[in-house]
């Protein structure tokens, strides 16, 4: 080898570790995965309200703007979902010199198995996950339940497991109700003291600069669990139910802003997390209306993925759901449901996907919101699904002296039987072309298409000996249903979760006020029993 020769190969070995030294190929992210920048630096400031960082992550034409948060143990950290695959490139950006400027890549390869990325708003009224696959959010509710102890915590992912529920509405900090009366075993800030308040009782002083990373830390393992699962987890953000037990509640705007930038710094790239800005927003006596608002604001502008985001309030407590900064509609109101009329109304309203996260639970509790028979939770989840809507299920059994677990507060396991119907809706529902909607929403509540030529008629608690075959004209966005279409039917048995095939073939003919009848006006008879369904499904020639 020649002299000039050396002299370039040593020139090229040096490029290709300068460039080495600014890059690494090595990591491979699935798509929604995350993929994390941990830089190492003690900085001798507060690291939560001094340092700012954050990355830009490019991919071609496509560029994402992340920041990046303090995790302790001298520790800084960027985390980024990626949506598309190949090579991604980023740099980082700090105030601080040790954090600035720092370069790398990785790929990102096609996501496998049961990732299926982020879930959007498809269809203005439904849910698909970012791969295309549908999604039907048939949810549950264990508030407090990331705050019990690490026992009742994997029962209640057991019992999740054995269950259907791909949704779990859960808070950040702990409930103090007087269903809930726990102390947790850590908090989102690190306690400087204590005093007391106006009534001599002992409270915990907070020093508001600090996060405590220990909590966010457990807070994404459980996150994690839930994944893990395939459940979706509707992340309340701020609630009432602190009472001056901790002052979660009455935090000073500044502080709840500055909570709001690191909660989504570090949990934005979990592809299965969902915000919900606040649980019955209108009962949080510390904040107004306004600040509500800015509140949303300011969690929709710091997520660069544009996670689903909404906010509950107290019954029939509406807010201007229809702002950009809404996904979907998250509300507390039975009536709606109990109304098939009421669905088709908040649809059009808002043109967004409608779910009754609360229309009170299954429970012996005193209290009417806790006391649903399992047939009216059951006969609730489908009246929203009819409607082309969707309703959270809950379960608030007290038993003994009022000390054991209630799963809408702790978890644990379910002590009704609605939730196992929960799960029949959910298999009906996929077993569609598509999300339920209103076949005529002027005048027939109780007819449901799920694409051309399925539809689901649900008679609730209407006790019918015979049915005359027949079908509305309309078939909400699927087009017009015509004569000469040939059907068969099923019987569903919402409550005993049965299928029986009705015998003969329906064809349509007879046309008579805006709905086509069979041919020989052929009736089905029905078992003399509530909460019945039937499913119709046209014959393909």
């Amino acid at each position: 080898m020649g002299m000039n020769t050396k002299k370039r190969s040593f020139v090229l070995l040096g490029c290709f570790l300068l460039l080495l030294s600014c890059y690494s190929f090595s990591q491979q992210v699935q798509q929604w995965n995350r993929f994390e920048v941990a830089i190492k630096h003690a900085y001798s400031g507060n690291s939560f309200t001094e340092v700012k960082l954050s990355a830009t992550f490019t991919h071609k034409d496509t560029s994402y703007s992340v920041d990046g948060f303090y995790d302790g143990d001298n520790t800084f950290k960027i985390r980024f979902m990626p949506e598309k695959t190949g090579i991604w490139q980023y740099t980082t950006y700090s105030n601080i010199k040790q954090l600035n400027n720092k370069k790398g890549s990785f790929e990102c390869v096609t996501a496998t198995g049961t990732n299926h990325g982020i879930v959007r708003v498809s269809n203005t009224y439904g849910f698909k996950y970012a791969d295309g696959k549908q999604y039907y959010p048939v949810g549950t509710t264990a508030y407090a339940w990331n705050h019990m102890g690490k026992q009742l915590q994997q029962t209640t992912l057991q019992t999740l497991k054995n269950s259907a529920f791909n949704k779990l509405r859960m808070c950040v900090s702990s409930k103090d109700y007087n269903l809930v009366k726990e102390e947790p075993e850590i908090y989102p800030f690190i306690a400087k003291g204590t005093a007391k308040d106006a009534a001599g009782k002992t409270i915990k002083v907070w020093d508001l600069t600090t996060f405590n990373t220990e909590f966010f830390s457990v807070l994404e393992k459980q996150i994690e669990e839930l994944d893990a699962l395939g459940i979706e987890v509707d992340l309340i953000l701020f609630h009432p139910y602190d009472k001056g037990r901790w002052g979660f509640d009455s935090l000073p705007m500044d502080v709840n802003f500055r909570y709001i930038k690191y909660i989504v710094a570090r949990l934005g790239a979990f592809h299965n997390e969902w915000w919900s800005i606040a649980n019955e927003w209108d009962l949080v006596k510390y904040k107004t209306h306004d600040d509500w608002i800015a509140l949303s604001k300011a969690v929709s502008q710091a997520d660069p993925y544009h996670h689903l985001i909404s906010i509950h309030g107290s019954t029939a407590k509406y807010i201007e759901y229809w702002q950009p900064y809404f996904t979907h509609v998250s509300i507390q109101d039975e009536g709606p449901v109990m109304n098939g009329g009421g669905a088709v109304i908040l649809r059009n309203v808002y043109n967004k996907p409608i779910i009754y996260d609360e229309v009170g639970y299954e429970g012996n509790l005193t209290s009417r919101w806790g006391r649903y028979s399992p047939e009216e939770m059951t006969y609730l989840m489908w009246m929203g699904a009819i409607g082309g809507t969707y309703v959270t299920h809950g379960e608030s059994y007290m038993f003994k002296d009022g000390t054991d677990t209630i799963f809408w507060a702790k978890g644990g396991t379910f002590k009704g039987t609605s939730w196992k119907r929960a799960g029949f809706l959910k298999k009906i529902m996929e077993e569609a072309p598509g999300p339920l909607e209103p076949s005529d929403v002027s005048r027939d509540f109780k007819t449901a298409s799920g694409g051309s030529g399925h539809y689901i008629i649900y008679f609730g608690k209407e006790i019918t000996e015979n049915w005359v075959f027949n079908l509305p004209q309309r078939n909400a966005s699927f087009g017009r249903l015509l004569t000469g279409k040939k059907f068969k039917v099923e019987i569903i048995d919402t409550w005993d979760m049965t299928i029986t095939p009705v015998v003969g073939v329906f064809e349509t003919d007879m046309v008579e006020d805006y709905r086509l009848y069979d041919k020989q006006r052929k009736n089905i008879w029905l078992p003399l029993k509530p909460y019945l369904a039937l499913r119709i499904i046209e014959i393909a020639k």
